[in-house]
């Protein structure tokens, strides 16, 4: 009888059916592991392993460890990173469309930030496409109020302060009362307000519990300016090369982390303003004549963008203010 050597199929560097169909992605994002959009990650990430078994594992890099928040959106569209969570209006430089839900007053509670959502979502699912990207799913931030050093009466009262921005609006904003625009992504926020770097700026009661605002700023305005979103975008490439039952899975648990992440955005809302009088900061309604000028640049801002983003824009604004 002739002896037929027995070799494994691993001694062969041949992977069983299981190994050679897993798929593995990188998602960067920008914010803490404990902030409530990380967590939305996180949950996304497990629910994909859960309904595809095991075939595409994403692994969420939190807080700006692999890639800062700037370049997050270039890495998605490199494939340097499979998957991403962009902060859109961090690229309004780029393309106004970007910018559209940071226009002060525009949408400023969470059902008009909805409608503003879905107002725009076919432009911003066409813009990506041209760039090779897919919107996965996006979800809001807590409303946006004005962080201060010191006490305001007024916006204008921000003239000659170090203002923090972090795109193209917050800069305008803080250009407009004659403050001073630094740019400071949240990653680097803590250290700035420690260093004396920034003494004021706009943005979520989340972002300023997650930074730990109140060790350094007294004061927070509930002006509830505006709700910027954060996407999740994936390379369309990567994406067309999973099979049909794996894009299905991340379709579906995209639509539910949305749904998902804006309900706890608006839960947690009260939840991060009570943390921040319990740590000591100065929780404030804005002042009319506060409310009256932020109004006014709010205006300006959106003339402005129409001007920029052309007849795309205005039909965007035209069906959100329809709905």
């Amino acid at each position: 009888m002739k002896f037929v050597p027995v070799v494994s199929a691993i001694a062969l560097g041949i992977a069983s059916p299981t190994l050679l169909a897993q798929t593995k992605w990188d998602l960067p994002a920008a914010y803490p592991a404990s902030n409530f959009h990380t967590e939305n990650l996180m949950q996304f990430a497990a629910d994909v392993d859960n309904a595809t078994g095991g075939k595409l594992k994403i692994t969420v890099h939190a807080n700006a460890s692999l890639f800062k928040a700037p370049e997050i959106k270039r890495a998605v569209q490199t494939n340097q990173a499979q998957i991403g969570e962009i902060l859109l209006s961090n690229f309004s430089n780029e393309n106004p469309l970007y910018g559209i839900d940071v226009l002060p007053f525009l949408a400023t509670s969470y059902d008009a930030a909805r409608k503003l959502d879905r107002a725009a979502r076919p432009a911003l699912d066409k813009l990506l496409a041209s760039q090779g990207m897919k919107l996965l799913f996006t979800v809001a931030w807590p409303p946006q109020g004005l962080y201060s050093t010191k006490p305001l009466q007024a916006a204008s009262d921000l003239k000659g302060m170090k203002f923090r921005s972090y795109n193209a609006a917050t800069a305008k904003i803080a250009e407009q009362f004659g403050a001073q625009p630094v740019t400071i992504q949240a990653a680097e926020l803590s250290q700035a307000m420690a260093s004396g770097g920034v003494e004021a700026f706009i943005t979520s009661g989340s972002t300023g519990y997650d930074t730990k605002a109140y060790e350094h700023i007294k004061y927070f305005y509930d002006t509830q300016a505006w709700l910027p979103k954060n996407a999740v975008i994936v390379n369309q490439s990567a994406f067309d090369k999973l099979d049909k039952p794996v894009q299905e899975a991340v379709l579906k648990a995209s639509a539910e982390a949305e749904t998902r992440g804006w309900k706890t955005s608006q839960e947690k809302t009260a939840w991060y303003l009570d943390q921040l009088k319990k740590n000591g900061m100065q929780v404030l309604p804005p002042t009319p004549k506060m409310v009256s000028e932020f109004e006014k640049v709010g205006e300006v801002l959106v003339d402005d963008w129409v001007k920029q983003a052309g007849p795309e824009g205005k039909a965007i604004l035209d069906a959100y203010r329809k709905m």
